[in-house]
């Protein structure tokens, strides 16, 4: 049981490392993403605070970059101190922190690829044009910074199934099994 528990701190440390790089290089990405358009005589500036739905993706993968950094900081501490986690309500906290982080991008990835879609392809019934044909390295390096978060978000999933097993594994282990009435 051991090598298992050493494998999935590992495992929980490496995908928390990775949410954190991911979720940073998609802030920094969709941050920096800016383009000039010379319309008429009209300068028109594409910027990420533009579009409220990619503001979300922001300020999620910001929060989502410093939790995963603190969370991999109390890994690499209780690896070195060789400590489990046998506390129950700590247990419960760091499970709610990472399904609260995983639906918070989830939802901002959800939001923001509508509008990227909305972008590329206009909505004819509200007139809404294409801004992807004007804007093209804007929404290029957009896409690339979604794409990120997108893998960011999708380690937060693998990672909340970490910490679900750590919790419940708790709640089976004291239980006599030919006491329940099944």
């Amino acid at each position: 049981m051991k090598l298992i528990d050493r494998r999935m701190r590992l495992t929980e440390l490496l995908l928390r490392c990775s949410i954190s790089v991911f979720a940073l290089l998609a802030l920094i990405l969709v941050v920096t993403d800016t383009e000039v358009k010379l319309i008429f005589t009209i300068k028109k500036t594409a910027k990420y605070t533009d579009m409220k739905a990619v503001v979300f993706l922001v300020v999620a993968n910001g929060i989502a970059a410093v939790y995963s950094l603190l969370q991999s900081v109390r890994c690499v501490v209780g690896t070195m101190k060789g400590r489990v986690l046998f506390s129950k309500s700590l247990a419960w906290a760091f499970f709610s922190g990472d399904q609260a982080m995983a639906y918070l991008n989830v939802a901002a990835i959800a939001a923001t690829a509508e509008s990227g879609v909305i972008a590329r392809e206009g909505e004819e019934d509200l007139q809404w044009m294409r801004v992807c044909n004007m804007y093209g390295k804007f929404c290029n390096q957009m896409a690339i910074g979604v794409s990120s978060a997108l893998l960011a978000s999708i380690a937060m999933v693998f990672v909340s199934c970490i910490s679900a097993f750590s919790l419940f594994r708790l709640y089976g282990a004291t239980k006599d099994r030919r006491t329940t009435p099944w």
